[in-house]
């Protein structure tokens, strides 16, 4: 669908933004302070800044794409609308993001067992808290997390090895979505390794590797080689070179 059309800063040039969101993402606030906010908060697989959308009450993360190209114009209703940046708006498990900061924490504290809302603080982006008070977070932080409960206070560590099951469940799931919608993977794949004459096919490890590439670019990267052996992934190589032809020895031209 195509979402509401939103305006640029007014010291930037005269602009619109045209935003491609699934309608969760664009319900009508249910009270008068839970607008939809776009917000940016720490990639999980780099730390940088990226740009997120929380839905109306902060339940549900979005993750947010733009598209801009130069000479590309947008027909809006009955006008066109030069110079527009496509947004494309996708669901997010705010699970991914919540990990960055398990992680930092279980290096900066030893392992040590904390509450959710210590953990999950950054004075850099002061909406990330808002990570977890999206539907399901408490309920499903088990997958990560090793837990304590004292009194009626939960506390949480980062546990590599919950991770790791918990993303390998989603990378069969992607696999799953991936086969389901006729996606050929092998060639892309492959790619890097290619040997002329080799014929190209879809391998379940192939389906394997591709959606452990998705899944890589949310987590960090030596999670992601954590990742890659858990789900016996033997490592890419390169084919080596093969030898030049030899050229026909050429003769010298005799002496007269």
């Amino acid at each position: 669908m195509q979402g509401p059309e939103l305006q640029r800063p007014a010291a930037a040039h005269p602009a619109q933004w045209v935003l491609v969101a699934p309608e969760a993402a664009t319900d009508p606030p249910k009270t008068p302070d839970s607008e939809p906010m776009f917000t940016r908060l720490r990639s999980p697989s780099t730390g940088e800044a990226t740009l997120y959308l929380f839905n109306s009450g902060a339940q549900q993360l979005f993750e947010v794409k733009a598209f801009h190209e130069e000479y590309r114009s947008w027909f809006i209703g009955e006008t066109v609308q030069q110079d527009g940046r496509l947004l494309f708006v996708t669901p997010m498990d705010p699970l991914f993001l919540i990990l960055y900061y398990l992680i930092k924490a279980d290096k900066e504290q030893q392992g040590k067992f904390q509450p959710l809302d210590q953990v999950v603080l950054d004075s850099e982006y002061p909406y990330c808290p808002l990570l977890l008070k999206c539907a399901d977070v408490k309920q499903s932080i088990h997958h990560v997390t090793e837990e304590k409960e004292i009194g009626s206070q939960k506390f949480h560590k980062y546990s590599q090895e919950k991770t790791l099951k918990w993303l390998k469940k989603k990378v069969n799931q992607t696999v799953k979505a991936l086969k389901s919608n006729n996606i050929s993977v092998g060639e892309r794949v492959q790619a890097p390794t290619f040997i002329s004459g080799k014929q190209i096919t879809d391998a379940e490890e192939d389906y394997v590797r591709y959606a452990h590439g998705l899944i890589s670019e949310y987590i960090p990267e030596d999670l992601s080689k954590e990742l890659s052996k858990y789900l016996g992934l033997p490592e890419l190589t390169s084919p080596s070179p093969e030898p030049p032809l030899k050229m026909p020895a050429q003769r010298h031209p005799k002496k007269k």
